[in-house]
Protein backbone atom coordinates (compact mmCIF):
# COMPACT_ATOMS: atom_id res chain seq x y z
CA UNK A 1 0.00 0.00 0.00
CA UNK A 2 1.20 3.47 -0.63
CA UNK A 3 0.51 5.21 2.55
CA UNK A 4 0.91 8.68 1.08
CA UNK A 5 -1.54 8.21 -1.56
CA UNK A 6 -3.89 6.28 1.71
CA UNK A 7 -3.24 9.84 3.71
CA UNK A 8 -4.29 12.15 0.87
CA UNK A 9 -7.12 10.00 0.28
CA UNK A 10 -8.34 10.31 3.65
CA UNK A 11 -7.98 14.07 3.02
CA UNK A 12 -9.81 14.36 -0.18
CA UNK A 13 -12.57 11.93 1.59
CA UNK A 14 -12.77 14.61 4.67
CA UNK A 15 -12.08 11.65 6.75
CA UNK A 16 -10.03 13.44 9.27
CA UNK A 17 -11.97 16.60 9.60
CA UNK A 18 -14.95 14.22 10.78
CA UNK A 19 -12.75 12.55 12.99
CA UNK A 20 -11.90 15.92 14.83
CA UNK A 21 -15.39 17.22 14.92
CA UNK A 22 -16.65 13.45 16.14
CA UNK A 23 -14.22 13.48 18.87
CA UNK A 24 -15.02 16.85 20.07
CA UNK A 25 -18.88 16.30 19.76
CA UNK A 26 -18.14 13.49 21.09
CA UNK A 27 -15.88 14.60 24.84
CA UNK A 28 -18.66 17.07 25.19
CA UNK A 29 -21.46 14.89 25.46
CA UNK A 30 -19.67 12.79 27.73
CA UNK A 31 -19.26 15.81 30.23
CA UNK A 32 -23.11 16.51 29.31
CA UNK A 33 -23.58 12.98 30.94
CA UNK A 34 -21.63 12.44 33.31
CA UNK A 35 -22.77 15.56 34.96
CA UNK A 36 -26.08 15.54 34.16
CA UNK A 37 -27.54 11.69 34.73
CA UNK A 38 -26.74 11.95 38.33
CA UNK A 39 -28.16 14.44 39.84
CA UNK A 40 -31.22 13.10 37.97
CA UNK A 41 -30.77 9.34 39.61
CA UNK A 42 -30.40 8.46 35.98
CA UNK A 43 -28.89 4.52 36.29
CA UNK A 44 -25.48 4.29 36.41
CA UNK A 45 -25.82 1.67 33.39
CA UNK A 46 -27.66 4.11 31.23
CA UNK A 47 -24.45 6.49 31.67
CA UNK A 48 -22.14 3.61 30.63
CA UNK A 49 -24.38 2.59 27.64
CA UNK A 50 -24.15 6.27 26.39
CA UNK A 51 -20.26 6.50 26.67
CA UNK A 52 -20.08 2.67 24.80
CA UNK A 53 -22.64 4.35 21.69
CA UNK A 54 -19.86 7.66 21.46
CA UNK A 55 -16.84 4.87 21.41
CA UNK A 56 -18.61 2.46 18.92
CA UNK A 57 -19.76 5.01 17.10
CA UNK A 58 -16.24 6.55 16.31
CA UNK A 59 -15.30 3.79 13.81
CA UNK A 60 -18.53 4.04 11.96
CA UNK A 61 -18.62 7.40 11.42
CA UNK A 62 -15.12 7.36 9.90
CA UNK A 63 -16.54 4.26 7.78
CA UNK A 64 -19.61 7.24 6.64
CA UNK A 65 -16.98 9.49 5.99
CA UNK A 66 -14.99 7.18 3.82
CA UNK A 67 -18.17 6.64 1.52
CA UNK A 68 -20.34 9.13 1.57
CA UNK A 69 -20.10 13.21 1.59
CA UNK A 70 -21.65 16.03 2.12
CA UNK A 71 -22.36 18.36 -0.65
CA UNK A 72 -24.54 21.28 -1.17
CA UNK A 73 -26.95 18.77 -3.14
CA UNK A 74 -27.49 16.56 -0.52
CA UNK A 75 -25.74 12.91 0.69
CA UNK A 76 -23.95 11.32 -1.98
CA UNK A 77 -21.57 8.72 -2.34
CA UNK A 78 -17.88 9.71 -2.81
CA UNK A 79 -16.46 9.19 -5.95
CA UNK A 80 -13.57 7.02 -6.23
CA UNK A 81 -10.66 9.30 -7.05
CA UNK A 82 -9.91 9.22 -10.65
CA UNK A 83 -6.38 9.32 -12.49
CA UNK A 84 -5.58 13.43 -13.01
CA UNK A 85 -6.90 14.85 -16.21
CA UNK A 86 -4.51 14.97 -19.33
CA UNK A 87 -6.06 17.65 -21.65
CA UNK A 88 -3.69 17.74 -24.77
CA UNK A 89 -3.78 21.21 -24.97
CA UNK A 90 -0.57 23.35 -25.73
CA UNK A 91 1.35 24.23 -22.59
CA UNK A 92 2.65 27.66 -21.35
CA UNK A 93 6.30 27.91 -22.66
CA UNK A 94 8.88 26.48 -20.27
CA UNK A 95 10.63 29.18 -17.44
CA UNK A 96 14.06 28.67 -19.76
CA UNK A 97 12.68 30.25 -22.44
CA UNK A 98 13.06 34.35 -22.59
CA UNK A 99 9.89 36.79 -21.88
CA UNK A 100 8.53 39.90 -22.40
CA UNK A 101 5.37 42.22 -22.13
CA UNK A 102 5.27 45.13 -24.37
CA UNK A 103 3.77 47.99 -23.21
CA UNK A 104 1.65 50.42 -25.00
CA UNK A 105 3.88 53.37 -26.54
CA UNK A 106 3.49 56.83 -25.00
CA UNK A 107 1.92 59.56 -27.39
CA UNK A 108 4.65 62.64 -27.72
CA UNK A 109 2.18 64.40 -30.58
CA UNK A 110 1.48 67.90 -29.54
CA UNK A 111 -2.08 67.43 -29.62
CA UNK A 112 -2.05 64.33 -27.96
CA UNK A 113 -4.31 62.87 -29.98
CA UNK A 114 -2.10 59.21 -31.30
CA UNK A 115 -2.78 57.68 -28.14
CA UNK A 116 -4.10 54.83 -30.72
CA UNK A 117 -0.77 54.91 -32.88
CA UNK A 118 1.00 54.58 -30.15
CA UNK A 119 -0.75 51.30 -28.65
CA UNK A 120 -1.28 50.37 -32.55
CA UNK A 121 2.81 50.18 -32.83
CA UNK A 122 2.82 48.12 -29.28
CA UNK A 123 0.46 45.56 -30.45
CA UNK A 124 1.77 45.32 -33.83
CA UNK A 125 5.31 44.22 -32.39
CA UNK A 126 3.54 42.07 -29.99
CA UNK A 127 1.62 39.98 -32.32
CA UNK A 128 5.06 39.71 -34.36
CA UNK A 129 7.04 38.93 -31.51
CA UNK A 130 4.49 36.06 -30.37
CA UNK A 131 4.90 34.19 -33.14
CA UNK A 132 9.04 33.70 -32.15
CA UNK A 133 9.96 30.12 -31.38
CA UNK A 134 11.48 30.29 -27.67
CA UNK A 135 9.77 33.95 -26.92
CA UNK A 136 7.30 34.14 -24.33
CA UNK A 137 4.56 37.40 -24.63
CA UNK A 138 2.48 38.45 -22.07
CA UNK A 139 -1.09 38.94 -23.34
CA UNK A 140 -2.22 42.49 -24.50
CA UNK A 141 -4.22 42.92 -22.09
CA UNK A 142 -2.37 42.09 -19.60
CA UNK A 143 0.35 44.10 -20.54
CA UNK A 144 -1.87 47.08 -21.50
CA UNK A 145 -3.81 47.38 -17.92
CA UNK A 146 -0.47 49.15 -17.25
CA UNK A 147 -1.15 52.05 -19.00
CA UNK A 148 -1.43 55.64 -17.28
CA UNK A 149 -0.91 53.58 -13.85
CA UNK A 150 1.93 53.93 -11.34
CA UNK A 151 3.81 51.18 -11.96
CA UNK A 152 7.79 50.27 -11.90
CA UNK A 153 9.14 47.60 -14.18
CA UNK A 154 9.74 45.71 -11.45
CA UNK A 155 5.99 44.96 -10.21
CA UNK A 156 4.78 44.83 -13.98
CA UNK A 157 7.29 42.25 -14.50
CA UNK A 158 6.71 40.52 -11.74
CA UNK A 159 2.64 40.80 -12.02
CA UNK A 160 3.66 39.37 -15.54
CA UNK A 161 6.01 36.82 -15.09
CA UNK A 162 8.07 38.15 -17.74
CA UNK A 163 12.10 39.13 -17.63
CA UNK A 164 12.10 41.68 -20.09
CA UNK A 165 9.27 44.79 -20.91
CA UNK A 166 9.63 46.73 -23.94
CA UNK A 167 8.41 50.42 -23.88
CA UNK A 168 8.71 53.41 -25.83
CA UNK A 169 6.99 56.16 -27.43
CA UNK A 170 5.54 57.94 -30.83
CA UNK A 171 5.42 61.48 -31.87
CA UNK A 172 3.12 62.23 -34.95
CA UNK A 173 3.40 65.08 -37.20
CA UNK A 174 1.44 64.83 -40.35
CA UNK A 175 3.38 62.44 -42.42
CA UNK A 176 5.98 62.13 -40.38
CA UNK A 177 6.67 60.10 -37.80
CA UNK A 178 9.12 59.33 -34.43
CA UNK A 179 9.47 56.12 -32.84
CA UNK A 180 11.13 55.73 -29.62
CA UNK A 181 11.58 51.73 -28.73
CA UNK A 182 13.45 50.37 -25.08
CA UNK A 183 14.32 47.03 -24.25
CA UNK A 184 14.92 46.58 -20.67
CA UNK A 185 15.89 43.77 -18.28
CA UNK A 186 13.45 43.81 -15.66
CA UNK A 187 15.69 42.06 -13.20
CA UNK A 188 17.65 44.60 -13.04
CA UNK A 189 16.45 47.80 -14.62
CA UNK A 190 19.23 48.55 -17.43
CA UNK A 191 18.72 49.31 -21.19
CA UNK A 192 19.72 46.61 -22.77
CA UNK A 193 18.93 48.09 -26.52
CA UNK A 194 17.43 51.34 -27.39
CA UNK A 195 16.80 53.20 -30.87
CA UNK A 196 15.00 56.34 -32.25
CA UNK A 197 13.69 55.91 -35.86
CA UNK A 198 12.19 58.96 -37.68
CA UNK A 199 9.93 57.46 -40.75
CA UNK A 200 7.61 58.69 -43.28
CA UNK A 201 4.20 57.34 -42.53
CA UNK A 202 4.68 54.63 -45.78
CA UNK A 203 7.48 53.43 -43.74
CA UNK A 204 5.86 52.45 -40.61
CA UNK A 205 5.28 48.76 -41.90
CA UNK A 206 8.79 47.88 -42.25
CA UNK A 207 9.88 50.01 -39.38
CA UNK A 208 8.01 47.88 -37.62
CA UNK A 209 9.89 44.84 -38.87
CA UNK A 210 12.82 46.72 -38.07
CA UNK A 211 11.82 46.84 -34.34
CA UNK A 212 10.92 43.17 -34.15
CA UNK A 213 14.48 41.87 -35.67
CA UNK A 214 16.53 44.46 -33.73
CA UNK A 215 15.01 42.66 -30.50
CA UNK A 216 14.93 39.23 -31.59
CA UNK A 217 18.87 39.56 -31.95
CA UNK A 218 19.32 41.41 -28.59
CA UNK A 219 17.26 38.14 -26.90
CA UNK A 220 19.66 36.11 -29.42
CA UNK A 221 16.44 34.09 -30.67
CA UNK A 222 15.86 33.13 -34.14
CA UNK A 223 13.06 34.91 -36.36
CA UNK A 224 11.81 31.89 -38.35
CA UNK A 225 8.55 34.00 -39.60
CA UNK A 226 7.25 37.01 -40.96
CA UNK A 227 5.48 39.40 -39.54
CA UNK A 228 1.72 39.18 -39.75
CA UNK A 229 0.53 40.66 -42.45
CA UNK A 230 -1.26 43.61 -42.20
CA UNK A 231 -2.58 46.12 -45.13
CA UNK A 232 0.14 48.12 -46.80
CA UNK A 233 -2.28 50.96 -47.31
CA UNK A 234 -1.36 53.62 -44.60
CA UNK A 235 -4.52 55.20 -44.61
CA UNK A 236 -6.19 51.76 -44.64
CA UNK A 237 -3.58 51.02 -41.65
CA UNK A 238 -4.17 54.09 -39.75
CA UNK A 239 -8.07 53.55 -39.61
CA UNK A 240 -7.41 50.12 -38.55
CA UNK A 241 -5.50 51.07 -35.77
CA UNK A 242 -7.91 53.61 -34.82
CA UNK A 243 -10.25 51.26 -34.89
CA UNK A 244 -8.22 48.33 -33.00
CA UNK A 245 -7.92 51.56 -30.25
CA UNK A 246 -11.79 51.88 -29.48
CA UNK A 247 -12.97 48.36 -30.24
CA UNK A 248 -11.05 47.43 -26.54
CA UNK A 249 -13.38 50.43 -24.81
CA UNK A 250 -16.64 48.94 -23.18
CA UNK A 251 -18.99 51.69 -24.17
CA UNK A 252 -21.14 50.85 -26.78
CA UNK A 253 -20.60 54.08 -28.29
CA UNK A 254 -17.00 53.64 -28.83
CA UNK A 255 -17.80 49.73 -29.84
CA UNK A 256 -19.93 51.53 -32.85
CA UNK A 257 -16.79 54.10 -33.87
CA UNK A 258 -14.57 51.06 -33.80
CA UNK A 259 -17.31 49.72 -36.61
CA UNK A 260 -17.12 52.81 -38.63
CA UNK A 261 -12.96 52.64 -38.75
CA UNK A 262 -12.84 49.42 -39.80
CA UNK A 263 -15.32 50.36 -42.16
CA UNK A 264 -13.34 53.44 -43.52
CA UNK A 265 -10.21 51.01 -43.69
CA UNK A 266 -11.68 48.50 -45.76
CA UNK A 267 -12.86 51.30 -48.13
CA UNK A 268 -9.09 51.91 -48.65
CA UNK A 269 -8.09 48.06 -48.88
CA UNK A 270 -11.11 45.81 -49.51
CA UNK A 271 -8.62 42.73 -49.10
CA UNK A 272 -7.65 43.85 -45.83
CA UNK A 273 -8.82 40.58 -43.45
CA UNK A 274 -7.88 41.90 -40.20
CA UNK A 275 -10.16 44.87 -40.40
CA UNK A 276 -13.06 42.26 -40.84
CA UNK A 277 -11.93 40.74 -37.80
CA UNK A 278 -11.98 43.69 -35.91
CA UNK A 279 -15.39 44.23 -37.22
CA UNK A 280 -16.33 40.85 -35.68
CA UNK A 281 -14.97 41.55 -32.53
CA UNK A 282 -17.24 44.65 -32.08
CA UNK A 283 -20.31 43.10 -33.16
CA UNK A 284 -19.32 40.49 -30.18
CA UNK A 285 -19.13 42.61 -27.50
CA UNK A 286 -21.89 44.32 -28.94
CA UNK A 287 -23.96 41.57 -28.44
CA UNK A 288 -26.05 41.34 -25.31
CA UNK A 289 -24.86 44.21 -23.62
CA UNK A 290 -26.47 46.56 -25.93
CA UNK A 291 -27.39 45.02 -29.17
CA UNK A 292 -30.22 41.99 -28.52
CA UNK A 293 -28.87 38.50 -29.77
CA UNK A 294 -30.33 37.86 -33.28
CA UNK A 295 -29.81 41.50 -34.81
CA UNK A 296 -25.72 41.64 -33.81
CA UNK A 297 -24.79 37.62 -34.27
CA UNK A 298 -25.19 37.55 -38.01
CA UNK A 299 -23.53 40.25 -38.46
CA UNK A 300 -20.46 38.95 -36.13
CA UNK A 301 -20.73 35.85 -38.45
CA UNK A 302 -20.51 37.90 -41.76
CA UNK A 303 -17.67 39.75 -40.79
CA UNK A 304 -15.73 36.69 -39.81
CA UNK A 305 -16.53 34.64 -42.26
CA UNK A 306 -15.48 37.55 -44.67
CA UNK A 307 -11.81 37.91 -42.69
CA UNK A 308 -11.07 33.55 -43.49
CA UNK A 309 -12.27 34.06 -46.88
CA UNK A 310 -9.31 36.66 -47.27
CA UNK A 311 -7.19 34.33 -44.66
CA UNK A 312 -7.73 31.65 -43.00
CA UNK A 313 -4.80 32.29 -40.71
CA UNK A 314 -7.15 35.15 -38.83
CA UNK A 315 -7.48 33.19 -35.41
CA UNK A 316 -9.50 35.67 -33.90
CA UNK A 317 -12.16 35.42 -36.59
CA UNK A 318 -12.50 31.52 -36.10
CA UNK A 319 -13.17 32.35 -31.98
CA UNK A 320 -15.57 34.80 -33.60
CA UNK A 321 -17.13 32.34 -36.05
CA UNK A 322 -17.05 29.55 -33.59
CA UNK A 323 -19.45 31.65 -31.13
CA UNK A 324 -22.29 32.01 -33.81
CA UNK A 325 -21.99 28.82 -34.35
CA UNK A 326 -22.82 28.08 -31.04
CA UNK A 327 -25.09 31.12 -30.13
CA UNK A 328 -27.39 31.31 -33.47
CA UNK A 329 -27.52 27.42 -34.48
CA UNK A 330 -26.63 25.83 -31.07
CA UNK A 331 -23.81 23.56 -33.31
CA UNK A 332 -21.69 22.63 -30.24
CA UNK A 333 -19.35 20.19 -32.61
CA UNK A 334 -18.93 23.33 -35.25
CA UNK A 335 -17.78 25.35 -32.37
CA UNK A 336 -15.94 23.59 -30.83
CA UNK A 337 -13.62 22.52 -34.31
CA UNK A 338 -13.55 26.21 -34.66
CA UNK A 339 -12.17 26.77 -31.35
CA UNK A 340 -9.36 24.30 -32.04
CA UNK A 341 -8.79 26.17 -34.96
CA UNK A 342 -8.00 28.95 -33.39
CA UNK A 343 -6.05 27.46 -30.94
CA UNK A 344 -3.84 25.56 -32.90
CA UNK A 345 -3.16 28.51 -34.74
CA UNK A 346 -2.66 30.98 -31.99
CA UNK A 347 -2.03 28.79 -28.83
CA UNK A 348 -1.50 31.79 -26.68
CA UNK A 349 -4.23 34.15 -27.69
CA UNK A 350 -6.43 34.62 -24.95
CA UNK A 351 -9.90 34.64 -27.00
CA UNK A 352 -8.93 31.23 -28.19
CA UNK A 353 -8.43 29.38 -24.73
CA UNK A 354 -11.30 31.57 -22.41
CA UNK A 355 -13.79 30.77 -25.55
CA UNK A 356 -13.06 27.04 -25.63
CA UNK A 357 -12.76 26.76 -21.91
CA UNK A 358 -16.56 28.58 -21.57
CA UNK A 359 -17.41 25.80 -24.33
CA UNK A 360 -15.91 22.64 -22.54
CA UNK A 361 -17.49 23.65 -19.20
CA UNK A 362 -21.30 24.54 -20.48
CA UNK A 363 -21.21 20.95 -22.34
CA UNK A 364 -19.54 19.24 -18.79
CA UNK A 365 -16.28 18.70 -20.09
CA UNK A 366 -14.99 19.86 -16.53
CA UNK A 367 -10.97 18.50 -16.61
CA UNK A 368 -10.92 20.14 -20.29
CA UNK A 369 -12.35 23.65 -18.66
CA UNK A 370 -10.00 23.99 -16.23
CA UNK A 371 -7.18 23.23 -18.24
CA UNK A 372 -8.14 25.83 -20.70
CA UNK A 373 -9.15 28.21 -17.86
CA UNK A 374 -5.95 27.71 -16.25
CA UNK A 375 -3.57 27.95 -19.23
CA UNK A 376 -5.53 31.05 -20.00
CA UNK A 377 -5.02 32.69 -16.60
CA UNK A 378 -0.85 31.73 -17.43
CA UNK A 379 -1.26 33.66 -20.36
CA UNK A 380 -2.99 36.82 -19.40
CA UNK A 381 -2.65 37.25 -15.21
CA UNK A 382 -3.03 41.13 -15.36
CA UNK A 383 -6.79 40.36 -17.11
CA UNK A 384 -9.80 42.17 -15.49
CA UNK A 385 -11.64 39.85 -17.84
CA UNK A 386 -10.21 36.71 -17.60
CA UNK A 387 -10.41 36.67 -13.99
CA UNK A 388 -13.87 37.54 -13.23
CA UNK A 389 -14.51 34.78 -15.52
CA UNK A 390 -12.55 32.24 -13.48
CA UNK A 391 -14.27 33.18 -10.52
CA UNK A 392 -17.66 32.13 -12.31
CA UNK A 393 -15.86 29.09 -13.53
CA UNK A 394 -14.55 27.99 -10.33
CA UNK A 395 -18.06 28.68 -8.92
CA UNK A 396 -19.46 26.75 -11.10
CA UNK A 397 -17.25 23.56 -10.56
CA UNK A 398 -17.52 24.11 -6.99
CA UNK A 399 -13.91 25.04 -5.94
CA UNK A 400 -14.43 28.11 -4.17
CA UNK A 401 -11.05 28.60 -2.54
CA UNK A 402 -10.16 29.48 -6.44
CA UNK A 403 -12.83 31.35 -7.01
CA UNK A 404 -12.13 33.70 -4.28
CA UNK A 405 -8.73 33.73 -5.20
CA UNK A 406 -9.63 34.62 -8.84
CA UNK A 407 -12.42 36.93 -7.89
CA UNK A 408 -10.42 38.97 -5.71
CA UNK A 409 -7.74 39.04 -8.48
CA UNK A 410 -10.32 40.64 -10.64
CA UNK A 411 -11.62 43.14 -7.74
CA UNK A 412 -7.80 44.53 -6.98
CA UNK A 413 -7.37 45.05 -10.80
CA UNK A 414 -10.11 47.01 -10.99
CA UNK A 415 -12.61 47.84 -8.09
CA UNK A 416 -15.46 49.67 -10.42
CA UNK A 417 -16.20 46.68 -12.39
CA UNK A 418 -17.54 49.84 -14.60
CA UNK A 419 -16.80 47.98 -17.78
CA UNK A 420 -17.65 44.47 -17.10
CA UNK A 421 -21.14 44.26 -16.14
CA UNK A 422 -21.71 42.62 -12.62
CA UNK A 423 -18.37 41.34 -10.53
CA UNK A 424 -18.79 37.42 -10.12
CA UNK A 425 -17.25 37.54 -6.69
CA UNK A 426 -20.66 39.06 -5.46
CA UNK A 427 -22.15 35.80 -7.22
CA UNK A 428 -19.58 33.09 -5.28
CA UNK A 429 -19.86 35.82 -2.11
CA UNK A 430 -24.24 34.39 -2.55
CA UNK A 431 -23.40 31.02 -2.61
CA UNK A 432 -20.99 30.82 0.10
CA UNK A 433 -24.02 32.46 2.06
CA UNK A 434 -21.39 36.00 2.83
CA UNK A 435 -25.26 37.87 1.97
CA UNK A 436 -24.16 41.42 3.29
CA UNK A 437 -20.69 40.95 1.35
CA UNK A 438 -22.64 40.21 -2.42
CA UNK A 439 -25.29 42.96 -1.51
CA UNK A 440 -22.28 45.44 -1.37
CA UNK A 441 -20.73 44.45 -3.64
CA UNK A 442 -23.32 44.90 -6.40
CA UNK A 443 -24.53 47.91 -4.80
CA UNK A 444 -20.88 49.48 -5.74
CA UNK A 445 -21.04 48.00 -9.53
CA UNK A 446 -24.14 49.67 -9.63
CA UNK A 447 -22.82 53.15 -8.49
CA UNK A 448 -20.78 53.02 -11.78
CA UNK A 449 -23.13 51.31 -14.12
CA UNK A 450 -26.44 53.17 -13.34
CA UNK A 451 -28.34 49.84 -13.98
CA UNK A 452 -29.37 47.50 -11.01
CA UNK A 453 -28.17 43.86 -11.90
CA UNK A 454 -30.13 40.54 -11.92
CA UNK A 455 -27.67 39.28 -9.40
CA UNK A 456 -28.63 41.27 -6.33
CA UNK A 457 -32.33 40.33 -7.24
CA UNK A 458 -30.70 36.62 -6.91
CA UNK A 459 -29.63 37.41 -3.63
CA UNK A 460 -32.48 39.10 -2.11
CA UNK A 461 -34.63 35.53 -3.28
CA UNK A 462 -31.96 33.31 -1.48
CA UNK A 463 -32.46 35.18 1.57
CA UNK A 464 -35.80 34.96 1.73
CA UNK A 465 -36.53 38.75 0.79
CA UNK A 466 -39.08 38.22 -1.79
CA UNK A 467 -40.58 42.10 -2.06
CA UNK A 468 -37.22 43.53 -2.57
CA UNK A 469 -36.27 40.89 -4.99
CA UNK A 470 -39.04 41.07 -6.97
CA UNK A 471 -38.63 44.96 -6.76
CA UNK A 472 -34.94 44.53 -8.03
CA UNK A 473 -36.00 42.11 -10.94
CA UNK A 474 -38.19 44.51 -12.28
CA UNK A 475 -36.41 47.75 -11.99
CA UNK A 476 -33.25 45.47 -14.01
CA UNK A 477 -35.52 44.42 -16.72
CA UNK A 478 -36.83 48.43 -17.01
CA UNK A 479 -32.81 49.15 -16.65
CA UNK A 480 -31.62 47.54 -19.63
CA UNK A 481 -32.91 47.41 -23.30
CA UNK A 482 -31.87 44.03 -24.16
CA UNK A 483 -33.16 41.48 -21.60
CA UNK A 484 -32.08 37.92 -21.21
CA UNK A 485 -34.41 35.89 -20.71
CA UNK A 486 -32.17 33.07 -18.62
CA UNK A 487 -31.09 36.30 -16.37
CA UNK A 488 -34.54 36.39 -15.27
CA UNK A 489 -35.30 32.96 -14.94
CA UNK A 490 -32.34 33.27 -12.12
CA UNK A 491 -34.34 35.14 -10.14
CA UNK A 492 -38.31 33.15 -10.57
CA UNK A 493 -36.34 30.08 -10.25
CA UNK A 494 -34.57 31.20 -6.81
CA UNK A 495 -37.50 32.24 -5.54
CA UNK A 496 -39.60 29.00 -6.51
CA UNK A 497 -41.66 30.13 -9.28
CA UNK A 498 -40.36 27.25 -11.63
CA UNK A 499 -43.45 28.20 -14.42
CA UNK A 500 -42.09 31.61 -14.64
CA UNK A 501 -38.54 30.71 -14.43
CA UNK A 502 -39.35 27.66 -17.45
CA UNK A 503 -41.47 30.48 -19.53
CA UNK A 504 -38.30 33.07 -19.49
CA UNK A 505 -36.08 30.07 -20.53
CA UNK A 506 -38.06 29.33 -23.36
CA UNK A 507 -38.25 33.01 -24.29
CA UNK A 508 -34.03 32.90 -23.64
CA UNK A 509 -34.41 30.12 -26.48
CA UNK A 510 -35.81 32.23 -28.94
CA UNK A 511 -34.11 35.35 -28.05
CA UNK A 512 -30.73 33.06 -28.99
CA UNK A 513 -29.17 34.69 -25.55
CA UNK A 514 -25.59 33.77 -25.37
CA UNK A 515 -25.42 32.72 -21.39
CA UNK A 516 -28.42 30.08 -21.92
CA UNK A 517 -25.84 27.16 -22.65
CA UNK A 518 -24.40 28.11 -18.70
CA UNK A 519 -27.83 26.99 -17.21
CA UNK A 520 -26.62 23.62 -17.07
CA UNK A 521 -24.19 24.13 -14.37
CA UNK A 522 -25.22 27.25 -12.77
CA UNK A 523 -25.94 26.48 -9.53
CA UNK A 524 -29.04 28.47 -9.42
CA UNK A 525 -30.85 26.17 -11.32
CA UNK A 526 -30.21 22.41 -9.77
CA UNK A 527 -33.85 22.77 -8.49
CA UNK A 528 -35.02 22.67 -12.13
CA UNK A 529 -32.98 19.23 -12.69
CA UNK A 530 -35.41 16.85 -11.93
CA UNK A 531 -38.20 19.12 -14.23
CA UNK A 532 -38.74 17.40 -17.76
CA UNK A 533 -39.43 20.43 -19.39
CA UNK A 534 -35.92 22.03 -18.19
CA UNK A 535 -34.44 18.70 -19.62
CA UNK A 536 -35.89 19.70 -22.48
CA UNK A 537 -34.37 22.80 -22.99
CA UNK A 538 -31.07 22.03 -21.94
CA UNK A 539 -31.15 18.99 -24.86
CA UNK A 540 -32.47 21.36 -27.21
CA UNK A 541 -29.70 23.79 -27.25
CA UNK A 542 -27.25 21.12 -27.95
CA UNK A 543 -26.35 19.97 -24.21
CA UNK A 544 -26.53 16.07 -22.65
CA UNK A 545 -28.23 16.89 -19.06
CA UNK A 546 -26.82 13.51 -17.67
CA UNK A 547 -23.38 14.67 -18.55
CA UNK A 548 -23.51 18.41 -17.46
CA UNK A 549 -25.64 17.89 -14.13
CA UNK A 550 -23.00 15.28 -13.17
CA UNK A 551 -20.21 17.74 -13.63
CA UNK A 552 -21.26 19.57 -10.85
CA UNK A 553 -22.52 16.91 -8.84
CA UNK A 554 -20.09 16.65 -6.09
Amino acid sequence: MNLKKFFAELKRRKVYTVAVTYAVVGWLLVQVVTQVFPPFEIPNWAERLVIVVIVVGFPVALVFAWIYDFTRHGIVRTEEAQPEARVEIPEPSSSAEKSIAVLPFNDLSQEKDHAYFGEGIAEELLGALAKVDGLRVAARRSSFWFKDREAGLAEIAAKLNVDHVLEGSVRRDGNRVRVTAELIDACDGFTIWSETYEREMRGIFALQDEITRSIVDTLKLKLAISPPPVSRNTDAYDAYLQGLFYSDKSTEEALRKSVEFFERALEKDPRFSRAWTGIAKAWLWLADAYVPPLEAYPKVRDAAVRALQLDDQEAEAHVYLAETKRILDWDLDGAETEFNRAVAIDPNSTPSNYFIAALYAARGDRDKALAYLQRTSKIDPASLWVSNFACELYRYFGLYDEAVSAGERALQLDPTFAHYGEPMLAALYREMGRFDDAIALYEKARDFTGRPGFGLAITYARMNRRKEALETLNAAVAGWGYRPGDAIAHVHVTLGAHDDAIRELERACEQRSSSLHSVGIAPEFVPLRSDKRFRSIVRRIGLDPEKVFAATAA
